[in-house]
């Protein structure tokens, strides 16, 4: 178990005066059964109207307008988490019962693919290689490796609009390409997937009280008789260092902050910062 405090910052520079701006803020971790906020706030100056509301996927928003003169925009999410470790998964099951009415029914916004998350022929194609050989979450986790191995981390290489497609005919992309890659490739195959937005503790040896630099992180959760969390990006199993915000098809269901403003923003500073505290 990890007891995590993270700092999410964000500050808006804008090249004049702006009148009005309106944002939708998602940095509020979700209550989960192996996942405890023990606290949690979301600041913005300059201050402003607000309201919080959970959103169609189960996400806490917090909308916000400043209706007043500003050059800046400040909005920094801090949170305690409690995080335990996955617990032993008994109820998996395979190729018929995924292809079921039931499932396909009950799952449905998980398995359709969007122009973001469609794969390329030649991922589809290995994709259907995996699930032709092994059971649906060996195939999972072999979608995984691929993409893993093919795709480099090369933070620049894609923006938040950019489809999977893309990411792979250019063998590289960040973590919410990787994760749209495996949800692509999943649903392709017939295996429900969604997208996880939230936090990562970068550093697995850091002492505890140490603050290291993060970012917000993304992932990939696909069903077999539950939901497992799987981190393509690193190549391994979400544990007590991955923190949960939301979750959804894709990243458009769940960014950290989304707004429109009447003007031009001239600069952009996003700073994370992940202290283990037990």
């Amino acid at each position: 178990m990890s007891t995590l405090r993270i700092e999410h910052r964000t500050r808006f520079t804008y090249g004049s005066e702006i009148v009005s701006s309106y944002n939708e803020a998602r940095l509020t971790p979700a209550w989960l059964p192996r996942q405890r906020v023990l606290d949690s706030k979301v600041e913005i100056e300059p201050s402003t109207w607000r309201t919080t509301y959970r959103d169609y996927w189960e996400t806490e928003v917090v909308a916000f307008e400043v209706l007043q003169p500003h050059k800046t925009l400040t909005v920094v999410g801090t949170s305690i988490v409690e995080v335990s470790p996955l617990r032993a998964r008994d109820e998996r099951v395979g190729w018929s019962e995924i292809d079921g009415p039931r499932f396909k029914d009950l799952l449905c916004e998980y398995l359709g693919n969007t122009p973001t998350t469609e794969p390329t022929e030649e991922l589809a194609a290995i994709a259907e290689d995996a699930a032709g050989r092994l059971s649906p979450d060996l195939a999972a986790r072999a979608i995984c490796d691929v993409l893993h191995d093919r795709i480099q981390y090369v933070p620049g290489a894609t923006s938040v609009h950019t489809p999977a497609a893309h990411a792979w005919a250019a063998n590289s992309g960040v973590c919410q390409d990787l994760a749209h890659l495996a949800i692509g490739a999943l649903r392709h195959v017939g295996i429900p997937a969604r997208y996880v937005s939230g936090y990562l503790h970068p550093k697995r040896d850091a002492e505890i009280g140490e603050s290291v630099a993060g970012e917000s992180h993304a992932w990939v959760e696909w069903w077999t008789g539950d939901w497992h969390g799987f981190d393509p990006t690193n190549d391994r199993e979400v544990a007590d260092h991955h923190v949960i915000v939301g979750r959804g098809r894709e990243y458009r269901d769940v960014p950290p902050l989304t707004g429109v403003v009447a003007g031009e923003t001239e600069g952009l500073d996003v700073r994370v910062t992940v202290t283990q505290t037990a």
